[in-house]
């Protein structure tokens, strides 16, 4: 079965509550909470104290994608906040292996996104100390953006890379996930997918959950 992160970023902020209460009682698996600062990507989310409250609401995973620039100045910082797997963006470290041995020092799991170009490829000398791979099928920065196809063959090359390897790496899709695509891009071999806006903006969240889970 796959694993479902609802991105909280399609919430609606002024009833946060509500919403961290709704995905407690679904079939959600993680909370997925996006970073973004407005300079690695041009749009602003929500930062630490949010997701200590949310930490606060929910004991399910919290699966944090940092879209920021130097993101390890504050992975201690996501650590004390509640994070459980904190993913970093690919483009943004300099230094990337030393990036993910400080998560792990931290006690969490390692994420590293890929923007929709940028290759799978350039993974394989690291996937090793990967826990999960998130890759972007929209360009990050905005929710309710469409899918982009050639993501699923992206997922395709992963898959093959991580099983030759004997890995147990997470691949997890962010952006544009629906319920008429979300098939499509576990038969390709994804295992997490990040849904907001189908989740958010549907008449029934949680039954959404239920349909996304059952796939």
């Amino acid at each position: 079965m796959p694993i479902i992160a609802p991105s909280l970023l399609s919430a609606n902020f002024l009833n946060l509550q509500k919403d961290c209460e709704l995905l407690n009682e679904s079939e959600a698996d993680w909370f997925h909470l996006d970073v973004m600062d407005g300079s690695f990507v041009p749009n602003i989310s929500f930062g630490l104290p949010v997701i200590e409250h949310i930490r606060k609401a929910t004991n399910k995973i919290c699966d944090v994608h940092l879209m920021i620039v130097e993101p390890a100045k504050y992975a201690e910082a996501f650590k004390k906040a509640g994070a459980d797997i904190l993913t970093v963006h690919y483009e943004a470290c300099t230094h990337l292996h030393r990036n993910l041995q400080q998560i792990k020092s931290l006690g969490m799991r390692t994420g590293v996104a890929l923007n929709p170009h940028t290759p799978v490829q350039l993974l394989a000398d690291i996937l090793h100390d990967i826990d999960l791979v998130c890759l972007m099928s929209v360009n990050p920065g905005f929710g309710g953006q469409q899918f982009i196809p050639h993501t699923l063959v992206k997922i395709r090359q992963l898959k093959q890379m991580i099983e030759e390897r004997n890995l147990h790496t997470h691949i997890e899709i962010d952006g544009g996930v629906t319920l008429q695509n979300a098939k499509s891009i576990l038969d390709a071999g994804a295992d997490v997918l990040v849904a907001g806006n189908t989740v958010f903006k549907a008449e029934d969240p949680i039954a959404t959950i239920a349909a996304l889970k059952a796939l």
